[in-house]
C-alpha cells in the first residue's frame, strides 16, 4: 500500500458525534494518512462518512487511488497530475499524461484532478508547462464525461480564463474553494460546484465564510483534504474523513440550514457529479 507522510503534527482528533444523514467526503488523500486506508474508511463510515473521493496528484497516486477505488466500496477515485507536478516532469509530461487518460477510461474513476494552477508554489519559469496540464486535463475530463477536480491557488482569474478559453465540462469541482464571496458568484455562474475544507472553520476565514453563505445547497460539497486543514478546534493536527462532522455542523451554522438537510443535499450532490458508489 502506498503511504506517504505530511507535516500535521500530534495524535488524531477524537471522532466527532456522527451524522445522522450520511455524506461523502469529495476530496481526500488516504495515500498520504499514517493510518491504513481500510482503518480510514471504517473510521469514517462510524463518523456517517460513508463515501470517499480518493484523489491523485501523480501517476503513481492516480494508479493507487484507482486501485483502492476497485477494492472498496466507498471509495471513488480521481486522477491527475497536481498543477505543481506539471513543471517537474519536464520532457516527460506528454508520457505522464497518457497514463492519465488510460486510467481516466476505468469505471471506478469518476473525476479527472486535482488539476488547475498554482501560482503559490509554481514560479514564472514553470506556468506554462503548469498551463499546458491543465488544458490537457480538461480535454480528458470532456472526452470520458468525468468531473473536473480543480486545485486553484492564487490563480483564480487564470483558472476562469482557461476554463472558459477551453470549455468546461458538465461537472467542475472548485475543490478547496479559497475565494471570497465575489469568486464564489463567478464561479457559481458558471455552473460550477464549490466544496469546502476545514478551513472554512478558521477564525481569519471570513471571506470562505461569506462565500459558503452565498452557495446554494446544491451546489456545495464538502470535503477534508485529508490529512490537511484539519478543522477547528483541531486545526495542525492530523485531518481524516472521520473529522467532516465537524466542517458539515459549521457550514450548516454558516448557512443557517438544518444539518441533516445540508448533509442530504450535499449527498445528492455528490452523487450528481460522481456517480453512484
Amino acid at each position: 500500500m502506498r503511504q506517504g507522510r505530511h507535516n500535521r503534527q500530534g495524535d488524531l482528533p477524537p471522532p466527532p458525534e456522527p451524522l445522522a444523514v450520511p455524506v461523502l467526503d469529495s476530496h481526500t488523500h488516504l495515500d498520504l494518512v499514517d493510518r491504513d486506508a481500510p482503518t480510514e474508511i471504517a473510521a469514517a463510515a462510524r463518523a456517517g462518512v460513508t463515501r470517499l473521493v480518493q484523489v491523485g496528484i501523480d501517476v503513481p497516486s492516480s494508479r493507487w487511488g484507482a486501485a483502492l477505488a476497485d477494492a472498496q466500496h466507498a471509495v471513488v477515485a480521481t486522477v491527475a497530475l497536481h498543477p505543481n507536478e506539471a513543471p517537474r516532469l519536464g520532457d516527460k509530461l506528454d508520457e505522464a499524461l497518457r497514463a492519465i487518460e488510460g486510467l481516466a477510461a476505468r469505471d471506478r474513476v469518476r473525476g479527472i484532478g486535482e488539476t488547475g494552477l498554482d501560482t503559490y508554489r509554481t514560479g514564472e519559469d514553470g506556468r506554462a508547462a503548469q498551463e499546458a496540464s491543465f488544458r490537457a486535463h480538461i480535454g480528458i475530463a470532456k472526452r470520458y464525461g468525468k468531473a473536473l477536480v480543480i486545485h486553484d491557488r492564487d490563480a483564480h482569474a487564470d483558472v476562469l480564463r482557461v476554463l472558459d478559453a477551453e470549455g468546461a465540462p458538465e461537472h467542475v469541482v472548485m475543490h478547496c474553494f479559497s475565494g471570497d464571496e465575489a469568486f464564489a458568484r463567478q464561479c457559481l455562474d458558471r455552473g460550477f460546484t464549490l466544496s469546502f475544507a476545514g478551513n472554512v472553520t478558521f477564525r481569519n476565514a471570513a471571506d470562505l465564510r461569506a462565500a459558503a453563505a452565498v452557495t446554494p445547497p446544491e451546489s456545495l460539497l464538502v470535503e477534508t483534504d485529508a490529512p490537511f486543514l484539519t478543522p477547528m478546534p483541531y486545526r495542525g493536527r492530523p485531518n481524516a474523513p472521520y473529522l467532516i462532522p465537524l466542517t458539515v455542523r459549521a457550514l450548516a451554522e454558516i448557512k443557517s440550514v438544518d444539518v441533516n438537510t445540508l448533509a442530504a443535499a450535499i449527498s445528492a450532490t455528490g452523487e450528481r457529479i460522481f456517480g453512484p458508489w
